[in-house]
């Protein structure tokens, strides 16, 4: 099968190359997805999972990509709830090959049932995004109705998800950006928008719940508008600034197959609309990992029709 490899940390994005590997085996509880859409985070080529596996041993040549849309090929001894044809979309595992191939093994437990009216970029452009926003703002931080959420990078895969989840529960929603990002956010349902290059942050005035994707100076000037019993949220670093009063979360996301399935359900009857910007072929992954310009939405390799 192709698939997309990295061999030389050092090498970075320049380390991404098509390559021929072989069909991948399927473990117990596994199952092999043929891959129609996939869906990476630039940073995970510093993650030490893409390198290691969990006992810290080396593990290249690795495939990189976290998130997919597709059909089950196979099953694994022992695996089920799922069959084979059946579309299915969700996470791979950390510190195992990834999306960005045409076929990759995954637990059954990671993967969720896919409605045919959703389209397979659309759906890989769900878990990680959907899961974060979903995470942050209600396991976290505990958003509720009333409450004003400030959304860092809300015209991103992760804001754009927080955006309309926070609206839809009833919060008051800021959301931030670069200039070209306010008719996006404003269209997606926030109330406000605050443009990082121009604006005053502290025109936000206090909030319940600040969620970051952007970490450093964004991220300190952030604690200091949470009133009293709010939280900060982050998926960037852990803070090194508490707010006053108020508690400071980093948190890295977790596979939920049940939550994934009520994301998908909220896609499918127009509650929530992912937003899918570059979709590249498979052939393009190092281009996309290297992308300078900021798009809204997120970058989707599609891999099968």
């Amino acid at each position: 099968m192709k698939a997309i490899t990295v061999r030389d940390r050092d090498a970075g994005v320049q380390g991404l190359t098509l390559t021929d590997m072989p069909y991948p085996h399927a473990a117990e509880n596994d199952v092999i997805v043929r891959v129609h859409a996939a869906g990476f985070t630039p940073g995970e080529l510093d993650w030490p999972t893409t390198w290691t596996d969990r006992a810290g041993r080396d593990r290249t040549p690795t495939i990189p990509g976290h998130e997919l849309s597709g059909v089950v090929a196979d099953l694994g001894y022992g695996t089920t709830g799922l069959t084979v044809g059946q579309r299915v979309f969700g996470l791979t595992d950390w510190a195992r090959d990834g999306s960005l191939a045409e076929y990759t093994a995954v637990e059954a437990r990671n993967l969720a049932p896919l409605a045919a009216d959703v389209d397979h970029p659309v759906a890989a452009a769900l878990p990680i995004s959907g899961l974060t926003a979903w995470q942050g703002l209600f396991d976290h931080a505990h958003l509720t109705a009333g409450q004003t959420v400030l959304v860092h990078g809300a015209a991103g895969g992760v804001g754009s998800i927080a955006v309309q989840l926070g609206r839809e529960v009833g919060a008051r929603v800021i959301g931030t950006g670069r200039a070209a990002d306010r008719t996006v956010v404003l269209s997606l349902g926030a109330q406000a928008f605050v443009d990082l290059d121009a604006d005053d942050l502290r025109q936000v005035g206090e909030v319940d719940v600040v969620l970051d994707v952007i970490g450093g100076d964004i991220l300190r000037r952030s604690t200091e508008l949470v009133r009293p019993g709010g939280t900060v949220v982050t998926i960037a670093a852990p803070p090194e600034v508490q707010p006053r009063d108020g508690r400071a979360v980093f948190f890295v996301v977790e596979p939920d197959r049940a939550r994934l399935v009520d994301l998908a359900e909220r896609v499918r009857t127009g509650r929530l609309r992912p937003i899918v910007g570059a979709v590249r072929p498979l052939d393009e992954t190092a281009s996309a990992f290297a992308r300078r310009q900021r798009t809204a939405g997120k970058t989707i390799i599609k891999i099968a029709d």
